[in-house]
This record gives structure tokens, sequence and C-alpha cells, in this order.
């Protein structure tokens, strides 16, 4: 393999590709587009409820874990249809687990969602019961 020397045109080109991926992913993934309405969701959210630095800090990673394994699972998909077009159970199984990861992430974050979301709306009920 030819070493290469830096250049900032190639790492500029670098994330052009990056960038491109994600334009990929949003425009022929749909799950893709429930997960960016979830994280703009959680997102305002977090306004709304004034969510402390820890809290964002968690739930910027949770979406991006999720986000992350989503291209992930579409690489797979898409290589696994490029290198097989028909069906074998072979890659029907690696097909399923890279999406049973996308499942585990979301799960993951929905939960981190729940117990950070879930105790200030119920403040936020009680203070308002409390008011009226």
């Amino acid at each position: 393999m030819k070493k290469s020397n830096f250049s900032l045109k190639s790492r500029l080109k670098s994330f052009s590709y990056a960038f491109n991926g994600l334009i990929i992913m949003f425009k022929e993934e749909p799950n893709s587009r429930i997960h960016a309405f979830v994280a703009v969701l959680s997102i305002l959210t977090g306004i709304i409820l004034e969510i402390n630095s820890i809290e964002w800090i968690a739930i910027i990673l949770c979406i991006g874990f999720v986000l992350a394994i989503e291209l992930i699972n579409s690489s797979v998909e898409n290589l696994a249809d490029f290198v097989c077009s028909e069906k074998r159970n072979a890659i029907k199984k690696v097909k399923d687990l890279a999406a049973a990861g996308v499942l585990v992430s979301a799960f993951s974050a929905a939960a981190v969602g729940l117990v950070i979301f879930i105790p200030k709306i119920l403040d936020l009920i009680a203070n308002f019961q409390t008011q009226s």
C-alpha cells in the first residue's frame, strides 16, 4: 500500500464522502428519517424541559449511537445485496443481525430518554396541579 502524505485537500475530500453517505442514508433509508425525527423531538424536549449538561451529553451520545449503527446496518445490507442478489439464509442472517444492532441501540436510547424525561415531565405535571 502506497504511503500518502497528509493534505488538506484529501482530508476535505474524505469529509465530502462522509457527508454523501449521510445524504444517501436519509434519502434511501426510511428508518433513518424516523431516527432523525425522534432525535429532533428529543432535542426539542430537552430544550423545553431544560435538561442539564450531563443529560445533554447522554442525549447527544444516544442520537449519535443510533445514527451510527443505522449507517453500519445500511452499509451491511447494501454490501450483502451487492455480493448476493438471490435469497440465501446466510445473507438473511447477516442482515437480520445488523438490523438487530439498530434495534438494540434504539431501545437503549429510548431507555435513556425515559430516564431523563419522565421524572421531569412528572415534576412539570405535579407543579401544574399544585398551581391550579
